[in-house]
């Protein structure tokens, strides 16, 4: 299972000129309009896939300002109903970002905030 944290800027030109100086990263327009990935360097297997966006809610009044956590899951449905069955709560439905995959956002029992993908780059919109 491989793992992202996502960064969340509120002047994403800013970010990457931070985090280019201070870690040397790089950065590549990939998936939605403002989101990057971001390049660490790092070509260890299982590396953490890291990436770079306009700060946005993920749920309405919940402003995201940390690192956001993204899981990578091989079915995204099973996914979410272990989440329900485990207790905890889906806070953006499960939704397909075409050409990415599907993602959806929820709370664990213990009040975190994460995603879940089910990458794919054949996704599209279901009818």
């Amino acid at each position: 299972m491989q793992s992202a944290t996502n960064t969340p800027a509120a002047d994403t030109t800013r970010a990457q000129a931070f985090c280019a100086s201070v870690f040397g990263w790089t950065f590549n327009a990939w998936g939605p309009p403002g989101f990057w990935m971001i390049d660490t360097g790092s070509r260890e297997p299982g590396a953490p896939m890291a990436a770079l966006q306009q700060r946005r809610p993920l749920v309405e009044g919940e402003r995201m300002t940390g690192f956001e956590c993204t899981i990578s899951t091989p079915d995204i449905r099973a996914t979410e109903r272990a989440i329900l069955g485990a207790g905890g709560t889906i806070l953006m439905p499960r939704t397909t970002i075409p050409g990415v995959g599907h993602l959806l956002w929820f709370r664990d029992t213990e009040g975190n905030v994460a995603g879940a993908m089910q990458y794919d780059t054949g996704a599209r919109v279901e009818d």
